[in-house]
């Protein structure tokens, strides 16, 4: 059989000229590689962390391993101390010792005990999203003990800590990123279409909530809502509440775009044909700026996640016994903590990564929200 042909350069152009707007976008995303692998990278680490992080943990959240406290990281070994190869993956159990210039006990590893790393293991129980319990793990050690990323100050498993924290990070920003997106389109749109009056009220409005200092009004609510609220219903709610401060400055920004753009000939020409005011907001104006959105989109997600973890790294956000990666990092602030223990510092790891990656992907849809933009 032989290979089709490919496509002449005249038809090529007509196909890129008669694709529609997603479309391109999708072709120009495509060429972006940075921004396709930390997308996949992204929905890698929200799989792992917001849907399967009871399933994929050796241990539950708040296990204690009193004789392992701060144990540092075990590495996953295939050669043994004697050169021989397992097929198995193991890893080395720990053994305490005495160190004879400080007396301080630390951790040795013990080649003597060799414990395989299984997949499909039985342990403790928990409930997965709460609702169905069982006691199957992905993957764990039957005799002994793994901790792939250390323990903390009570001997609790930092991996397990660690990928519960990311689905209370990860999670808990979207519905402030929502709303805040949509007032901020919502609104700036409204004023700058409308303009006169409309235009006033909404900015001296602006005005008022861009002059309340953010770590004083977190504060304030977080003493004035219910005591007797759990502490995740309680960040929830200060997050909405900030959420209806936040939409300012997007909102801004749709004003000066929507004054710009509503003298154009195809908002009257949408007007004659009859297009409703919002319908000529959302089809043809919104749209002139696309490229903007997205990355005020991406950019607000990885802020809400820096700002989850700097308030309750600083102690005015989650507090424990809800595990966040800014509670987990809130007990790496000495700099003697982080000398001697560094490995309480992997999830600031995590905070980076995530981070870059939306960064990276929000350039990557910046570029293709806009294709016609690119010399093709």
């Amino acid at each position: 059989m032989a290979p089709p042909t490919p496509p002449s350069p005249e038809q090529s152009i007509e196909t890129y000229y008669s694709a529609s707007q997603w479309q391109l976008m999708w072709s120009a995303f495509k060429k972006h590689h940075m921004a396709v692998g930390s997308g996949i990278l992204l929905i890698f680490i929200y799989v792992i962390t917001v849907l399967f992080c009871e399933i994929l943990s050796p241990y539950t959240v708040e296990l204690v391993h009193s004789d392992y406290v701060y144990a540092p990281p075990q590495r996953i070994r295939f050669f043994d101390a004697e050169g021989n190869f397992h097929l198995r993956p193991f890893v080395y159990g720990w053994k305490v010792e005495e160190d004879p210039e400080t007396w301080a006990d630390i951790f040795v590893a013990d080649t003597d005990a060799i414990y395989p790393i299984h997949f499909g293991v039985r342990g403790d129980d928990y409930k997965i999203w709460g609702l169905w319990k069982t006691d199957w793990h992905f993957f764990g050690v039957k005799e002994g003990v793994m901790f792939l990323f250390g323990t903390d100050s009570l001997g609790r498993d930092l991996l397990t800590r660690t990928l519960h924290a990311g689905r209370t990070s990860l999670s808990i920003g979207f519905i402030g990123v929502a709303i805040s997106f949509f007032l901020g389109n919502l609104l700036g749109g409204i004023s700058g279409f409308y303009g006169g009056a409309v235009d006033m009220i909404i900015q001296r409005v602006i005005e008022f909530f861009i002059s309340i200092p953010t770590i004083p009004l977190w504060m304030a609510l977080a003493a004035a809502l219910p005591p007797d609220w759990p502490t995740i219903r309680v960040y929830l709610g200060i997050t909405i509440i900030l959420s209806f401060l936040g939409w300012t400055g997007l909102a801004r920004v749709v004003r000066g775009k929507l004054l710009e753009l509503r003298e154009e000939d195809y908002v009257m020409a949408a007007k004659l044909v009859g297009e409703s005011d919002m319908g000529i907001i959302r089809r043809h104006l919104l749209p002139g700026f696309l490229s903007y959105l997205i990355v005020s989109l991406t950019l607000a997600v990885p802020g809400m996640i820096l700002g989850e973890t700097a308030l309750s790294f600083l102690g005015l956000g989650l507090r424990p016994p809800v595990v966040s990666w800014g509670v987990l990092l809130n007990t790496a602030q000495s700099f003697q903590t982080v000398a001697i223990y560094p490995w309480l510092f992997i999830p600031a790891g995590f905070v980076i990564l995530v981070v870059l990656s939306f960064n990276f992907m929000g350039d990557g849809l910046r570029d293709a929200a806009d294709p016609y933009a690119h010399g093709r």
